[in-house]
C-alpha cells in the first residue's frame, strides 16, 4: 500500500480548523468528511473482519454492546498500514497544531481503541473516558474516530452524541457516514458515545477505527485521580429504569456528586 500521509497537506488542515475546534460546544471537536483518499479506506474495509470471526471480543453489558480488536496481527495489511500511519510524524503534528496539546504520543497497543464494530441493536452509552494508561503511565488527551460505513442512512441510527456534562443535555448528534473523521479532546467532562440501539438492516454493522492519543501529564485545570470509565445516565434512562433509593439518589444528587462516586467505582475496577 502506498498511502502516507503529508505533514504540509495536513498542516493545513489543521491551521483551517484550529480556532473553531478550540471554540467547539460542548468541548473542542470537529468533524472532517472524505478525509481519506477513498480507495484507501475501501482496502481496509474490504478486509474488515465479520462478526463472525474470533478474533472479536465481545462486550455485552447494561453499558456497551459492541465489538472490539486491539491487536494488530489479527488484522489485515492495509488497516495495519493506516494505523502506522495514524501513529507516525506527520499525523502527530497535525493533532498537535489542531488541538493546541504539544507532546502527543501515540498508544502502539491501541487499549481501548483498534478496530470497533457494533451489530443491530448494539450500543456504547454516555460516558467519559478513562484518563490514564497505566502501562505508559501517560495522560490521554484526544480521541480520533474515523468511519467505514457506506452508504449509511439517518434512519439506521447509530449516531456519535456529544453530551454537556453540568446539564447531560444533548448538545451534538453525528452521523457515523463512511470517511468521515471526528477527533475530539479527552477530558473528565467529554461525555460522548452511541446510545441508541442500531436499527440498521440485519447483516449490516457499524465500523470505525479507534485511536486514542497521551502525554505527559496535562494541564492543573484537567486534572484528576485516575480512573475508568465513567458512565452517566440521560434523563429518560432515569425516569424509566430507577427505582428505590437509588432513583431518589440520581434525581436529587448534584451530577459533580454521582461524578466523584462513579470515578471511586472505576478505580476500584481498574485496581481489580
Amino acid at each position: 500500500m502506498s498511502f502516507h500521509f503529508e505533514e504540509a497537506t495536513l498542516r493545513g488542515l489543521a491551521e483551517r480548523h484550529r480556532h473553531s475546534y478550540a471554540i467547539s460546544q460542548p468541548f473542542p471537536h470537529v468533524v472532517l468528511d472524505d478525509f481519506l483518499p477513498p480507495d484507501v479506506l475501501e482496502a481496509v474495509l474490504a478486509e474488515f473482519p465479520s462478526p463472525a470471526q474470533s478474533a472479536w471480543r465481545r462486550y455485552d453489558q447494561d453499558t456497551e454492546r459492541k465489538l472490539a480488536i486491539t491487536d494488530d496481527e489479527l488484522m489485515g495489511d492495509a488497516t495495519r498500514h493506516l494505523l502506522a500511519e495514524f501513529s507516525g510524524h506527520a499525523f502527530v503534528v497535525f493533532l498537535e497544531v489542531l488541538t493546541g496539546i504539544e507532546g502527543v504520543i501515540p498508544d502502539p497497543h491501541f487499549r481501548g481503541g483498534g478496530l470497533h464494530q457494533i451489530e443491530r441493536g448494539g450500543f456504547l452509552k454516555i460516558h467519559a473516558d478513562f484518563n490514564v494508561y497505566d502501562r505508559l503511565r501517560l495522560d490521554r488527551r484526544i480521541n480520533v474516530l474515523l468511519y467505514l460505513n457506506m452508504d449509511w442512512r439517518e434512519e439506521y441510527g447509530g449516531h456519535f452524541e456529544l453530551w454537556d456534562a453540568s446539564t447531560m443535555s444533548q448538545c451534538g448528534r453525528i452521523l457515523p457516514t463512511f470517511n468521515r473523521c471526528v477527533i475530539f479532546n479527552t477530558t473528565d467532562t467529554s461525555y460522548h458515545g452511541h446510545p441508541e440501539p442500531l436499527t440498521c438492516p440485519t447483516g449490516w454493522t457499524r465500523k470505525s477505527l479507534a485511536l486514542y492519543y497521551y502525554t505527559n501529564g496535562r494541564p492543573e485545570h484537567e486534572q484528576a485521580d485516575p480512573h475508568g470509565t465513567l458512565f452517566r445516565q440521560r434523563a429518560d434512562e432515569r425516569d424509566t429504569k430507577g427505582s428505590g433509593v437509588k432513583a431518589v439518589v440520581r434525581r436529587y444528587v448534584p451530577p459533580v456528586v454521582l461524578d466523584v462516586a462513579a470515578k471511586a467505582r472505576a478505580r476500584k475496577r481498574t485496581r481489580n
